[in-house]
């Protein structure tokens, strides 16, 4: 027995109407804030999307080794932001207008998919990032089911164009009836697939599921690695992995000590803002750099900072201390 026949998919997909309005207006709109409102493809303004981009990296699952390639080939990243802001005006145009739906359901899919597994740890106040992403997932699976009815080009051609509107690929793409014999399995294995999903990057990015909550973009983090004071310079390279995407880390000081604690040589707020840019390399397009008041140093940001005391190398071990506005501080020893 059908499970489903034509007046089922067009009520069913007419039912989505408000659902297809919606999301579809979240991902035009991107395109829309991005080109129309305000310019942020523009490699060298603030604002720049790639910069947004950069902010994922940290902890992103799954798709971290893509998004530091393209941080590092600025040319290759502008490409690709150009691109899915193509996309994604085309997929919440079409499904606004109920175009080819079946398509840019998957399409909703796929780029729901990007959210969640680039960004899903994101999120200030809320899980705002990981919720947009899991939402995205499971509309773009439920709208493939479904398809377009009422409301929808897709029901316009249906009744209109025949010609082609009854072939098979047409229902794979657009609307009508999904030619599947036995649903039942699909929509069972497809549901507690997102389920999964679902629950799997809840406990990753937040611990949600069990164990101790955990919010990455509360306070700032910073990971230091090869620190040396060689030939009269400090250098270290300072990575910021956590904290808040909307703004820096800001440092206020970095100091030199001994390994019993003296302070040799600090360097405050004042003179970290006065940093010289080129003691400063940057990895990504996501830059540390010398701010109003102190040395900033943006979620996603990786880069090699030199310093020259004008004191000399103790006998002992040296620590390198950096200090943020908020208090936090990290120290690493330098070789």
């Amino acid at each position: 027995m059908q499970l489903f026949n034509k007046q089922s998919y067009t009520t069913a997909g007419f039912f989505t109407l408000g659902l297809r309005l919606v999301v579809g207006w979240t991902y035009f709109s991107a395109f829309w804030r991005r080109l129309i409102l305000e310019n942020k493809l523009i490699e060298t303004e603030a604002g720049y999307i790639g910069v947004k981009f950069n902010h994922f990296l940290p902890n992103a699952l799954g798709i971290k080794p893509l998004i530091e390639y393209l941080v590092t080939h600025p040319e290759a990243l502008w490409w690709s932001m150009v691109i899915f802001t193509i996309v994604e005006a085309i997929v919440g145009l079409f499904i606004m207008l109920g175009l080819f739906t079946r398509l840019m359901s998957v399409g909703v899919f796929m780029l729901a998919m990007g959210i969640l597994l680039g960004s899903g740890w994101i999120g200030t106040t809320c899980l705002d990032e990981w919720q947009i992403g899991v939402l995205g997932v499971s509309t773009g699976f439920m709208l493939f089911l479904t398809g377009g009815g009422y409301g929808s080009l897709d029901y316009y051609f249906i009744k209109k164009q025949k010609a082609f509107t009854t072939k098979k690929w047409f229902r794979f793409i657009g609307s009508g009836e999904l030619p599947i014999k036995n649903l039942k399995p699909l929509v069972f294995i497809g549901s507690f697939g997102v389920l999964l999903l679902t629950l799997y990057t809840n406990q990753v990015f937040h611990g949600g599921v069990f164990g101790t909550l955990h919010n990455k973009s509360v306070k700032p983090k910073l990971e230091l690695s090869n620190a040396t004071w060689r030939d009269g310079k400090v250098a270290f390279e300072v990575y910021r992995v956590e904290g808040a995407d909307v703004y820096g880390s800001f440092l206020i000081g970095v100091q030199l000590e001994t390994s019993d604690g003296e302070v040799i040589q600090k360097w405050d707020g004042e003179a970290l803002a006065k940093m010289d840019k080129a003691n400063i390399s940057n990895h990504y397009v996501a830059k540390v750099a010398p701010g109003k008041h102190s040395l900033v140093i943006p979620l996603g940001a990786k880069a090699d900072v030199t310093f020259t005391p004008t004191v000399e190398h103790p006998s002992k071990g040296v620590i390198i201390r950096l200090i943020d506005v908020s208090g936090l501080e990290w120290t690493i020893e330098a070789n």
